[in-house]
């Protein structure tokens, strides 16, 4: 594979509208991709996880190595690729004697799923599709209030100023009053704590607007979603996936850069006045 074939694997084009305060630029420019692979262990799902396509061998094989199912690569019968290079499904084969030191590994493991081959991002947005309702349209803000809402983002992050290692989320209500926030070493775990404290005091119908310390991956759609915001602006581009499902449920998707605001999706929420 050459390495230009590589980065069209890893790699698609998009489309947003950056937002500056005197113009609106349309911008070309590339997402990463991330899809699932499902890796597979003597013909069963041990477990799915996104990605970004690419050395899904070498992927299959670390993964292995982290869970403890693998200590070397004798261990190993083989990892095969069932739709050959370009695929998200990994075939992990062990050597019977090692198959049966961690039996007790691969019996003791919740899978993930049971899905064979043929998975892709596509299906992974219409099942999504299936259980994630498309939030209101409540919510209108300016460029000026969704930076605003940036810079107040830094005033919740003090475990960053203390170990500079966290990721942190700020959530607002409709009129850009910040009514949650948390920080964690995960992003993912940060927006579940953000949105958990508003759960938790049924006040989760105040949640409209997200402010992300993160990119925007499928899974933060995801969970945005579930939870009614109707914006959510990151701090890196987002994957193509979680452009596609933003797009498919009506959600307002950003990121920002220097003193702009790129707006890949929604942006008939995001008023804007030349200055």
């Amino acid at each position: 594979m050459t390495e230009r074939m590589k980065f069209d694997r890893m790699l698609e084009p998009g489309l947003a509208h950056y937002y500056l305060p005197n113009e609106i630029i349309e911008t070309d420019m590339e997402l990463i991709r991330e899809e699932p692979l499902a890796i597979n262990i003597q013909g069963k799902n041990h477990a799915t996880v996104m990605r970004t396509p690419g050395d899904e061998r070498a992927h299959a094989a670390g993964f292995c190595l982290a869970e403890g199912i693998i200590d070397h690569p004798d261990d190993l019968r083989d990892i095969a690729l069932c739709d050959g290079e370009d695929s998200n499904v990994a075939a992990v084969m062990l050597t019977p004697k090692r198959l049966e030191k961690v039996r007790t590994i691969l019996e003791g493991k919740s899978y993930v799923s049971q899905t064979s081959c043929g998975i892709c991002g596509r299906e992974v947005i219409d099942d999504l599709g299936e259980i994630l309702t498309p939030p209101g349209k409540r919510v209108q803000i300016s460029f000026e209030e969704a930076m605003g809402a940036v810079s107040e983002l830094r005033t919740v992050q003090q475990l960053r100023k203390r170990c500079f290692a966290s990721h942190a989320v700020a959530i607002f209500d409709p009129d850009l009053k910040i009514v949650s926030s948390a920080e964690d070493a995960g992003r993912h775990n940060a927006l579940d704590k953000a949105v958990g404290k508003l759960f938790l005091e049924t006040r989760l119908s105040e949640a409209a607007v997200a402010v992300l310390s993160s990119r925007a991956s499928y899974e933060m759609i995801q969970k945005s979603a579930r939870a009614g915001v109707e914006v959510v602006i990151s701090m890196s581009r987002p994957t193509a996936l979680a452009l596609d499902l933003a797009k498919r449920l009506g959600m307002t998707l950003t990121s920002v850069r220097d003193n702009g605001l790129y707006v890949y999706t929604g942006k008939e929420r995001i008023t804007w006045k030349k200055q």
